[in-house]
């Protein structure tokens, strides 16, 4: 089942993990985080994202929310390269001297998973030749050890590796978009609306699947969602836009407890209640 319903029920079961380990808030010393300062990006006389600015520690799982067309995915493209920056900075933290972005490099430590797997996944490759395309790309060797390893990783085997995107469900096309991302050894992982396309039933899968290898991997997140029910399972603070603009910054405990200031997150939570699934409880993530 789908995680649904307004994040005001018991806390998500990427909380919940966390709360159950000991020391488990503890950064990976060697993990990176990303700083976006005063971020503006301009078509025109129309500015997506107007004056933005976050900080997502290493290590730290951190999402942006809006309705649609509130600047957030931009603020993703914009992070990656996809989109031109008009005016800000973007920076790796973590305490040595990191790339800076638009350079090889930091491609390689900042991998973006899309939407749409079936969109990003090209139709006449096979798995195989995905996977094989960024590793070729940053001259990576062990090419075919890799590839095995991150199809294990994402829960599918070697036995998807000559099937084409078209022979794959959406749950597994997106898995393969995981893998893709993550064959690179990035450090930080930006994920735009990666459960937004699949069926109910898969999209808890992939929650849970992105939850395991953050830990395993010690990743750092920043993630955009319409919905706050799939934010406060996987994040642990969360930035509100909306028109370009931030709106408010909370701690996923506080949204869970309906602690916020602003109108407009309101607004998002009662829009989030009105989708409630029939025999899924508010807020409650299945796994």
């Amino acid at each position: 089942m789908s995680p649904a319903g307004p994040p005001d029920g018991p806390r998500s079961l990427g909380a919940q993990r966390r709360e159950a380990r000991p020391g488990s808030d503890r950064r990976n010393p060697a993990s990176i985080g990303i700083e976006v300062r005063g971020l503006s990006v301009v078509y025109g006389r129309f500015a997506a994202v107007a004056g933005m600015s976050f900080r997502v520690e290493p290590g730290e799982s951190f999402g942006i929310v809006g309705e649609s067309g509130s600047g957030k995915t931009t603020v993703l493209r914009a992070v990656c390269g996809l989109a031109p920056r008009t005016s800000g900075t973007i920076e790796l933290v973590g305490g040595e001297p990191l790339p800076a972005p638009g350079t090889k490099p930091f491609r390689r430590l900042v991998q973006m998973v899309f939407q749409d797997p079936y969109g990003s996944l090209h139709p006449r490759q096979t798995v195989d030749r995905i996977l094989a395309e960024p590793l070729s790309i940053h001259g990576i060797e062990g090419a075919e050890a890799r590839i095995e390893r991150a199809l294990d990783e994402v829960g599918l085997g070697s036995g998807f590796r000559y099937r084409y995107p078209h022979q794959l469900s959406g749950g597994q096309r997106q898995r393969i978009a995981i893998a893709r991302a993550l064959i690179l050894e990035p450090q930080v992982l930006l994920l735009d609306e990666p459960t937004s396309s699949l069926d109910a039933s898969v999209q808890a899968e992939v929650l849970n699947l992105l939850e395991a290898l953050r830990e395993r991997r010690h990743l750092t997140f920043l993630m955009v969602s319409h919905d706050l029910a799939v934010v406060t399972h996987l994040c642990e603070r969360l930035m509100v836009m909306q028109r370009g603009r931030t709106i408010e910054s909370v701690s996923a405990a506080d949204l869970a407890a309906h602690r916020v200031a602003d109108a407009y997150t309101r607004s998002l939570m009662e829009a989030s209640a009105g989708f409630r699934r029939a025999g899924v409880r508010p807020g409650k993530m299945p796994g």
